[in-house]
């Protein structure tokens, strides 16, 4: 089943599961063919995507012009995202940003530099959730393959479950694309969606936490 946040006469906004590529593959149609087939329309284009282990909010297009506004959107920064992570780190920096060029290295990771040629920029606040474990909210301002992976490893609290990035084993990678806003035509829509996989993603703790995140701005 498809589940379909909201739906316009433009573009639909969905929940993509954690553990589902967006594309399909070797194991079956990816997320945004499966969505095409739920709601039996070819008349569907995607806006952005999100990386096979995690789980949030995805826009699609119902038309060409939709997907090129949208899409122009993404480009220049006006739309909205913000994200939940998990941490199984303590940091010393609990809020603030991540500015610094990306480079691939081995193994199809990437690393954060110094430079700040053409940055990747990251803004961050935190609560905590259980002792020595922090739920952070991740807004990026640019869009780079697996920014806020190596943003969350560059404060030394790489995600949990992200073992790619020397994050602990867990159930799941948490992250979570967790609220979109922007503006299209006029109107201004905002969406928020909690993640409904993941054992440190339920309970009060996280209520709590997450409560903390929005008193905090």
């Amino acid at each position: 089943m498809v589940d379909v946040i909201g739906e316009y006469s433009d573009f639909l906004v969905v929940h993509k599961p954690a553990g589902c590529d967006f594309h399909d593959s070797d194991a079956g149609p990816g997320f945004f063919n499966q969505v095409k087939a739920g709601l039996a329309s070819d008349n569907l284009w995607p806006v952005h995507r999100l990386d096979k282990p995690t789980s949030g909010l995805l826009i699609m297009a119902k038309t060409k012009a939709c997907a090129a506004a949208l899409g122009e959107g993404f480009a220049q920064g006006t739309i909205h995202k913000q994200y939940l992570a998990v941490a199984a780190n303590t940091v010393k920096k609990k809020q603030g940003k991540v500015v610094g060029d990306m480079v691939r290295a081995r193994r199809g990771i990437w690393r954060l530099q110094r430079t700040q040629i053409n940055p990747a920029i990251t803004q961050f606040t935190s609560a905590s959730l259980i002792p020595g474990w922090r739920l952070f909210s991740l807004i990026p301002r640019t869009g780079r393959t697996h920014q806020l992976r190596v943003a969350m490893k560059s404060l030394g609290a790489p995600i949990l479950g992200d073992t790619a990035y020397s994050g602990s084993s867990a159930d799941r990678l948490y992250l979570h694309a967790y609220g979109l806003a922007f503006q299209y035509q006029g109107e201004d829509h905002q969406w928020r969606i909690i993640p409904n996989t993941g054992e440190a993603y339920s309970g009060p703790a996280f209520s709590a936490a997450l409560s903390a995140l929005a008193a905090s701005g």
